[in-house]
């Protein structure tokens, strides 16, 4: 058994409709109720969610968004890649992962409402990190666009977006 396949067994990971494998390690009890939160967020919520996500440089995670802030942790692995569109469309990509001498961050949080995508930067490898999310992470919040609703919305950055796109 490979290192990456020891990961998905002892983390206990499953396909991610985005793309990677991943595991909910925790959700709050506490509730933020509906009133609490603003016009963009159906039901209640969870005060915070984090999950373990893999993935690796066959697979990427797809452009998605959600409507949270999401904080990436950088645990083990190849550094990765986090490519951002930003609602007025400005595109950023940053590096997450263990050398700061290198401008890589240990983590990155990526505004509620972007878009992002995210690619394992070594061949042949895999990025084990950690997704924070607050108010916790529930699918109703969770976009994952065709390649060319995307690419209407933002054609200067079609290169990009038909890479990370299903």
């Amino acid at each position: 058994m490979n290192r990456l396949d020891q990961i998905i067994l002892k983390l206990d990971l499953k396909p991610h409709p985005e793309g990677g494998f991943f595991r909910e390690t925790y959700r709050s009890a506490g509730v933020i109720s509906h009133d609490s939160l603003d016009h963009s967020y159906k039901g209640e919520r969870n005060y915070s969610t984090c999950i373990y996500f893999l993935l690796t440089s066959e697979v990427f995670s797809a452009f998605h968004r959600i409507t949270q802030d999401e904080i990436w942790h950088f645990y083990d692995g190849s550094p990765i890649e986090i490519h951002t569109i930003a609602q007025d469309g400005v595109y950023a990509k940053t590096v997450i992962g263990p050398d700061i001498d290198r401008e890589q961050v240990p983590q990155f949080v990526v505004p509620g409402g972007s878009w992002f995508a995210a690619t394992v930067i070594n061949p042949d490898d895999y990025s084990l990190i950690g997704c924070t999310v607050s108010p916790g992470f529930d699918f109703r919040d969770f976009e994952l666009p065709l390649r060319n609703e995307l690419i209407s919305k933002f054609p200067q950055h079609e290169e990009i977006i038909a890479k990370l796109t299903r």
